[in-house]
């Protein structure tokens, strides 16, 4: 019940946007914020289930966070935006590396994603073409909304009779660490 109505909120809210300004970063930026209730209500219910949900939920999670920050190396100018993006790189490289160490014991025959799903890709393809003048916001509004969504996504597992559990638990507080940095940079944008 509640996702068909977020969905709606969602589309309703790009629509408009897209009817209301049609720069194409306009347009990526309520593509954007359409993402944040999918995102939120995906981890919200993934992340209390099954493990089958939780582990390509982490993975696409940790390779969006992957992408994302390796092309905020590239294209801003800003040190701290610069210094989160290097922190979110090592930080969701070694939380992947861990999750797929433990997967032949605790997942046996369970392979992670080796690519996005649609709706982190479109985010990716957003970060890609924001313009200089509006990467920076455009990374932290999306590393703030990703990040929220990974809290929920392993706070919500870290409870599950799982192995895994273990594994989300350990990566809350690097997450925590970087909503933070994301939430201080953006006041100071």
């Amino acid at each position: 019940m509640i996702r068909p109505i977020l969905a709606g909120a969602a589309c309703l809210a790009l629509l408009a946007a897209c009817n209301a300004e049609q720069s194409p970063e306009a347009v990526d930026k309520a593509q954007d914020m359409a993402s944040v209730p999918v995102g939120q209500t995906s981890a919200a219910t993934v992340g209390s289930n099954l493990q089958s949900a939780y582990i390509p939920n982490a993975a696409m999670g940790d390779m969006y966070e992957i992408q994302a920050a390796d092309i905020a190396l590239q294209r801003s100018q800003n040190a701290r935006v610069k210094e989160l993006a290097q922190m979110i790189r090592t930080d969701h490289a070694a939380a992947s590396n861990a999750m797929k160490a433990m997967l032949p014991q605790a997942a046996p025959g369970t392979t992670p994603p080796t690519a996005l799903d649609e709706r982190r890709q479109g985010l990716i393809d957003n970060l890609r073409s924001a313009s200089a003048a509006n990467f920076d916001a455009t990374f932290i509004d999306q590393q703030i909304a990703a990040h929220n969504e990974a809290l929920t996504l392993h706070r919500g597992f870290s409870n599950a009779d799982s192995p895994l559990a273990a594994h989300a638990s350990s990566v809350v507080p690097k997450i925590e660490g970087h909503l933070r940095m994301a939430e201080q940079i953006k006041a100071a944008l």
